[in-house]
């Protein structure tokens, strides 16, 4: 009897969403337990050990540990703290960049037909130096956990287990100065770094900002970043909570605004609906955009990003903040809501039936998707589908080397 532990030989075929390989492992059925594996790559021959096992799952999964054959595309892992047993957050450090790309793209591609009932190719773009630096140094912002042995570390794969790292290849290299890794902590806490795009990188230790070798637990201290987002001639300007969101790679803010706007098309004096607007990173630049003739109604649901977002409208009378969960919201906005162009760029969950059909009541004629997930993009471009809009350009950005995520910009026409 097969259980949690042991190690199979498995033929790895097709990628899936999630970061792993789709693999079947024979049973008494004849068809084969579905194992989706993690740290290989398509056409490879492996042996895996497997991590959950339930008899009564639908599918197993497994870390692949040892290569028998091994693909092309695979090459010598630039982070090996995060292969087999390993944390998260780098699940393809072992696979060439292209092909990174080009698994992103796969699944973005099947997710779309799948889900969404659309057959698209996508092609996964890369962002500005990532090729140059290998795919790492882009991530400005990381969580870390401490040991009890006060190191820092991250969690192992799908546990809550802390693994102390020496280094995180993946780190902005603004980071390196604070002395993360060599330092001790107190023991048990959470650590948030941030290197901003501009200005002095901050430390926060479970929320309290870190300086000088000491918590620093005055009632000034500073908590927040600024961050300068430019785009052709434009410069925008974002103060930010060290622990609010903001999108991690050093190039997204402008990758995903040129995007937007772009998509947007001509908004001159038009109605636009920024919906799940964070602090505001494309409320401010649609702002400029439909100008002082048009209005932007942006839709929020954090109190602490709402709280940023005021900062950073402020002086733009055009703009309308509101606070509140997206769909309770427009749920109680019904038939008062009206838009040319709604933008919306939700959690990882998507947008859902509820929120799609008042974006839909809306009246917008163009609606403009930013999606960190593929599964859920697909969803609810199907419940765009059911309301007479036609999915048109997509393009998909790689904003997170080394790992499974995709961002996507998409743009859906009323017909």
């Amino acid at each position: 009897m097969v259980e949690t532990g042991d190690i199979v030989e498995l033929e790895v075929g097709a990628v899936a969403h999630g970061g792993h390989c789709v693999a079947r492992l024979p049973d008494d059925g004849g068809r084969g337990r579905v194992v989706f594996v993690r740290h290989t790559l398509p056409g490879e021959r492996v042996r895996a050990r497997l991590t959950e096992a339930a008899p009564e799952a639908r599918y197993w999964r497994a870390d692949a540990e040892e290569v028998i054959e091994a693909s092309p595309d695979r090459v010598p892992s630039v982070w090996p703290e995060a292969g087999p047993g390993g944390v998260g957050g780098g699940e393809l450090s072992h696979v060439a960049l292209p092909a990174q790309r080009a698994w992103k793209a796969a699944v973005v591609t099947e997710q779309l037909s799948r889900l969404g009932g659309v057959d698209r190719d996508v092609v996964v773009e890369a962002a500005p130096g990532d090729d140059a630096r290998g795919g790492l140094a882009w991530r400005t912002r990381i969580e870390l956990s401490v040991d009890d042995a006060g190191r820092a570390g991250m969690t192992r794969s799908r546990t809550h287990d802390v693994v102390p790292l020496e280094s995180m290849p993946l780190a902005h290299e603004g980071l390196d100065p604070l002395g993360l890794f060599s330092r001790r902590w107190p023991r048990g806490t959470r650590l948030e770094a941030v290197a901003p795009s501009t200005g002095e990188p901050l430390v926060l230790v479970d929320g309290v900002p870190f300086r000088g070798g000491k918590p620093d637990t005055r009632p000034n201290a500073r908590t927040s970043v600024t961050e300068v987002v430019r785009v052709g001639e434009a410069e925008h300007r974002y103060r930010v909570a060290g622990r609010g969101f903001w999108q991690v790679h050093r190039d997204a803010p402008g990758v995903l605004v040129a995007s937007v706007l772009d998509a947007v098309g001509d908004v001159d004096g038009a109605r636009v609906v920024d919906l799940y607007s964070g602090a505001g990173l494309l409320t401010v630049p649609l702002a400029h955009a439909v100008g002082p003739a048009g209005s932007v109604l942006a839709v929020e649901g954090d109190a602490r990003a709402v709280k940023d977002a005021r900062r950073n409208v402020h002086g733009l009378g055009h703009v309308t903040l509101e606070e509140g969960e997206v769909a309770r919201t427009l749920a109680g906005s019904a038939g008062r809501l009206a838009a040319d162009v709604v933008v919306l760029d939700p959690p990882r969950q998507g947008a859902g039936r509820t929120v799609v059909a008042a974006v839909a009541a809306s009246g917008a004629r163009r609606v403009v998707y930013v999606a960190c997930d593929p599964a859920a993009l697909a969803r609810d471009v199907a419940y765009l589908h059911g309301h007479g809009f036609a999915l048109g350009a997509v393009r998909a950005f790689d904003l997170f080397p080394m790992t499974h995520h995709v961002e996507c910009v998409a743009v859906l026409d009323r017909v």
